[in-house]
């Protein structure tokens, strides 16, 4: 067991970097999913393949903090510099296993909002908008999102649909010619939601310890159907905080200064 308690944001990357497995390609988006990343890299996946959007494909782990996937430490020892055309070429070509996302809303059926929120005055917001994750959502096998538990980000519709999840609910990727994937599972600094495979809706399916289900309801925006029983997340190994600590030593994107209260 860890000596030191982890934060909401390092839970939530942490509980992200799980759902990578041995060997498989992601296709890894910016900020909080770059950890997730290189913490499964150094513990139970190190032979995980990074594709990154601006066409840099990695077999080994940046050796420093990155705060965006143009940094030169990720560029530095690259398996491939190449285009976004190639890197998106390979997902099309159904070579990625899982995108890994971050997102400003998710609503119940998985779909993301990047472009456009409103602020406490109900003035609209713009963001800076899908970069590849429209493609990633749409194209990788499954993709993993990573979004903080907030009633403002936890949406039962989003304000704009920049990548699509499930759509409008049931047939509606087969609908509109998307393959049967999109998202498997929805990690916040809470909580895991999964996918419904037959209503195409997310539903609660673990918490964190000293999390009940009441303090995830109260900080969404829809009630969603909950696992019977609801899954606990195992708690987390000295070496799986270690490397995340590692790599974000001075808690830039996880740290206390980022963290919520219960």
């Amino acid at each position: 067991m860890p000596t030191a308690a982890v934060t909401p944001r390092e839970r939530m990357v942490l509980r992200a970097a799980r759902e990578i497995k041995e060997g498989e390609t992601v296709f890894v988006g910016t900020r909080l999913p770059l950890l997730a990343y290189l913490v499964a890299k150094a513990t139970h996946a190190p032979s995980a393949v990074a594709l990154y959007e601006n066409g840099l494909v990695r077999e080994t782990a940046a050796r420093e903090l990155l705060f965006t996937m143009g940094d030169p430490p990720n560029i530095l020892d690259a398996t491939l510099a190449s285009s976004t055309l190639d890197v998106m070429g390979m997902m099309q070509a159904g070579r990625v296993d899982l995108g890994l996302l971050g997102a400003a809303e998710v609503d119940r059926f998985g779909n993301l909002n990047s472009t456009e929120v409103v602020d406490e005055a109900g003035r609209p917001v713009r963001l800076p908008g899908s970069g590849g994750a429209a493609d990633i959502l749409a194209l990788a096998r499954r993709t993993v999102v990573v979004v903080p538990q907030e009633k403002r980000r936890l949406v039962e519709r989003v304000r704009f649909r920049t990548s699509a999840g499930r759509g409008d609910g049931p047939g509606w990727r087969a609908r509109v010619g998307l393959p049967d994937a999109g998202p498997s599972a929805i990690v916040t600094t809470h909580a895991v939601f999964r996918m419904d495979a037959t209503l195409e809706e997310l539903y609660l399916a673990e918490v964190f310890e000293g999390v009940t289900v009441d303090h995830v309801y109260a900080r969404m925006s829809w009630d969603p159907r909950v696992a019977q029983p609801v899954g606990l997340t195992r708690p987390f190994s000295d070496e799986e905080v270690a490397a995340l600590r590692h790599i974000d030593p001075d808690g830039f994107w996880t740290g206390a200064a980022q963290a919520s209260p219960l």
